[in-house]
């Protein structure tokens, strides 16, 4: 049996933070995207008005800001030999994120079959952000479907990796998920649950299954 393994990034594939904390950072800007953060966390803000707010605090970014921003990030070992033996297995993996798409396809290079991610105009920004572009948790399911049919899986071949309220909707029609790192919103759905800062041990959970 071939799988397809969907991988959340924000608290999942990065240890205890996120791609817009990580960015802010670099900016100097911790206590704004903190605020932010707690606002969208209590669903104050909506996936589209947490983009719209990010977009005017990064009016400066930079693309080595960006690039700081992924090297520095806390992310799990073992994501690059996770992804190598998926690809040896002849199955494949992708990355849904809602954060920005132009840092979570620089996944790609580590080995991620595909990613996806909020569509933001190119940095520096020169333009606005489109709200239709931004990703919301139903989102993910739209696009875990699309991907399965892509590869030629079936959902009961998904296996789902993510932490937080954004991956309710996925965790809630795939059969096998892993909770990593999760909180209550999740762990109560997941089949299996890490905690942890190695991939390659959640990843084996769902390989003892086979």
């Amino acid at each position: 049996m071939t799988r397809l393994h969907l991988f959340d990034l924000d608290g999942t594939l990065i240890y205890g933070s996120a791609a817009p904390v990580e960015i802010s950072r670099q900016l100097g800007l911790e206590r704004e995207i903190t605020e932010l953060e707690r606002a969208f966390a209590r669903q104050a803000l909506a996936p589209q008005d947490f983009a719209l707010r990010v977009r005017e605090l990064w009016s400066e970014l930079t693309e080595q800001q960006v690039a700081d921003a992924f090297e520095g990030a806390p992310w799990l070992a073992g994501i690059r030999e996770v992804w190598t033996d998926i690809t040896g297995r002849g199955e494949h993996c992708a990355v849904i994120s809602l954060s920005p798409d132009f840092f979570v396809r620089r996944l790609l290079e580590w080995g991620a079959h595909a990613t996806y991610g909020s569509r933001f105009p190119a940095v520096p920004f020169r333009e606005p952000v489109r709200p239709d572009g931004i990703l919301n948790p139903a989102a993910k399911v739209k696009i875990a479907d699309e991907l399965c049919e892509k590869f030629g899986v079936t959902r009961s071949e998904c296996v789902a990796y993510g932490d937080s309220m954004s991956d309710v909707d996925l965790f809630a029609v795939l059969p096998t998920s892993v909770a990593v790192n999760a909180d209550q919103h999740v762990n109560g759905l997941a089949s299996y649950a890490y905690v942890g800062r190695d991939l390659r041990a959640a990843y084996e959970l769902t390989n003892k299954r086979r």
